[in-house]
């Protein structure tokens, strides 16, 4: 390969399921990308976000160059939420792949959301791995769609995970969810409220679109942690601003829960002053901030996905298309 490659790698989703499964390599990538957050000059500008209502579709576009990767990534992700309807998948996307030295295009991934989904989930095993009880055994699962089942693969990879209570809206898919997991060997029970599935959780992790608040003050208990991935706009909400006043919250970038995270709600609520300052993951795993500091701490952590993250998955995905390339023509991609 030259100092200067000029050519540009076409990825299909089916092989980026093979190059990049959900793995300890995926989340120590992750994992990398929040410690640079706290320790490099990162530049990641605000999300571009498009709101299409009448098809209840939205549009976000993410990136951010890391100085520890020699390229960058710029995500386009849809979510359009009556595709159901039309047998259609509600999420989808791609990812274009940059040279940080020259801006030429390395790579396009058209992975339809699952880059995303992978990255999600790993994010959700970091803030387990930094802000959970390393004895935590029980977890929680609010939500029963891809993210609930990923969320609770990745976090497998960094707790001992023994027992699984979930929670959704529609029973149907929360008992297909207990089922799943029955037939993995996982001990899963069907809960009746968000409060019966935390009653005896040790992590509780949210994955939904929620539009009102899931968790309250009233549903806390020594040594508990959340990990709250849903709100990734302004309109969501998972987490009810008394929580703030019970629990030490962490989150993956300040600027950005400010406008639309769970810490959005509580500024709105007046619970939380609009300049109050809180720790961000990366700077827990720096050592520049405290997580956890006893068994007995409330935490949270307040996951809205970071371009960083894009940036790391891209780049891994690309490192392994590389190697497995060879000069060789994918099956089902194309090499140009």
């Amino acid at each position: 390969m030259s100092a200067i490659d000029r050519s540009t790698v076409l990825l299909g989703e089916a092989h980026l399921r093979t190059l990049v499964p959900l793995d300890l390599d995926a989340i120590e990538q992750v994992e990398a990308a929040f410690r640079s957050l706290a320790t490099e000059a990162v530049a990641m500008p605000p999300i571009l976000r498009l709101d299409i209502p009448e098809h209840a579709g939205e549009v976000d576009v993410k990136t951010a160059y890391l100085p520890r990767f020699s390229s960058f990534a710029i995500k386009v992700s849809p979510g359009f939420f009556n595709n159901s309807s039309l047998g259609l998948p509600s999420l989808n996307g791609l990812m274009l792949v940059l040279s940080a030295r020259t801006g030429l295009t390395e790579a396009v991934l058209l992975d339809n959301g699952y880059l995303t989904a992978v990255r999600t989930a790993a994010a959700g095993a970091v803030a387990a791995r930094w802000l959970a009880r390393r004895d935590a055994k029980q977890v929680a699962i609010i939500g029963a769609g891809e993210q609930a089942r990923l969320q609770l693969d990745a976090l497998r990879l960094v707790r001992d995970i023994e027992h699984v209570t979930v929670w959704a809206r529609e029973r149907d898919r929360a008992l297909q969810y207990a089922r799943d997991c029955e037939v993995r060997g996982i001990a899963c029970e069907l809960a009746d409220s968000v409060s019966h599935a935390l009653k005896r959780a040790d992590i509780a992790i949210t994955t939904t679109p929620s539009r009102e608040p899931l968790i309250h003050a009233r549903d806390l208990h020594p040594g508990l942690h959340i990990t709250a991935m849903g709100s990734d706009a302004e309109h969501k909400n998972e987490i009810a601003p008394d929580v703030f006043k019970a629990a030490r919250y962490v989150c993956d970038r300040l600027q950005q829960t400010r406008v639309l995270g769970e810490l959005h709600h509580a500024i709105e609520a007046r619970v939380v002053a609009a300049d109050a300052t809180f720790a961000e993951l990366g700077e827990v795993i720096a050592g520049q901030a405290s997580g956890r500091t006893s068994d007995d701490d409330v935490t949270v952590c307040d996951l809205t996905g970071t371009g960083a993250q894009d940036t790391a998955i891209a780049t891994l995905a690309l490192e392994r298309a590389r190697k497995a390339q060879a000069g060789t023509i994918f099956h089902n991609d194309v090499t140009l």
